[in-house]
């Protein structure tokens, strides 16, 4: 898509989310495509993408809170997941140290995702805007991106972006298997922690390299093959 292509896709953009409609048949998406391919582009026109994008969720979204918000408030749901494991040890009754175990668990599966994205991400250059609650049910936090820093990173590096999350939370089922046998929890503890890490590796494999975060690894590293560097 040349400069002249992309104008017109994102003036009709424009027009688009000033009146609160949505971006479908703008050509958006191709113009950001496009950019995503070819620095030139990229540099030309990110901030315009980054504002045309960030009206499109705005009016769009509304359950949302600002990034400064959302990544203390999923640094503080980690945090209690993990005092939550160290807590436990401390509990006698072994079913009820498996419950504030198994609650930790879930602590580390919910905060920790967004918040590898956001991290992975604030180190390459990136920016967030929000996070918000989406995905198929239930809902999860998502992070929103700022296009316009997004496009301005190599693809090599957004694709690391995108796979940080589902790499960490397939990663924390066997990550605490050590920590659920020092704290002598029932084998069943065990044997859900591996159940969990194969049906989340299971789930990726059949559906995320269609819909979600591998989709956007294997779009960014074909992006990668086609990038016009500087």
């Amino acid at each position: 898509m040349g400069p002249e292509a992309m104008e017109r896709a994102l003036e009709r953009a424009e027009s688009a989310v000033a009146k609160g409609e949505g971006l479908g048949g703008t050509g958006f998406w191709k113009a950001v495509g496009a950019a995503r391919r070819d620095s030139d582009l990229a540099k030309a026109y990110a901030p315009r993408i980054a504002a045309i994008d960030r009206r499109a969720f705005e009016n769009g979204v509304r359950l949302r809170v600002g990034a400064g918000v959302g990544t203390a408030l999923l640094a503080g749901v980690t945090g209690t997941g993990v005092a939550a494991i160290f807590l436990a040890g401390g509990i006698e009754n072994r079913l009820l140290r498996s419950a504030v175990f198994l609650g930790a668990l879930g602590a580390l599966e919910v905060g920790s995702h967004s918040l590898a994205h956001w991290a992975v991400g604030r180190a390459m250059g990136m920016k967030f805007t929000y996070y918000f609650l989406g995905g198929p049910p239930p809902p999860r936090p998502g992070a929103k991106l700022d296009y316009g820093s997004y496009l301005l990173v190599p693809p090599v590096q957004r694709a690391a972006m995108h796979a940080s999350g589902a790499v960490v939370t397939k990663l924390i089922p066997f990550a605490l298997i050590p920590a659920a046998r020092s704290l002598d929890l029932p084998a069943w503890v065990v044997y859900l922690l591996i159940a969990l890490g194969l049906g989340q590796i299971a789930t990726d494999v059949l559906l995320s390299t269609k819909s979600s975060d591998w989709k956007k690894v294997k779009r960014e590293l074909k992006a990668a093959r086609t990038w016009v560097k500087p």
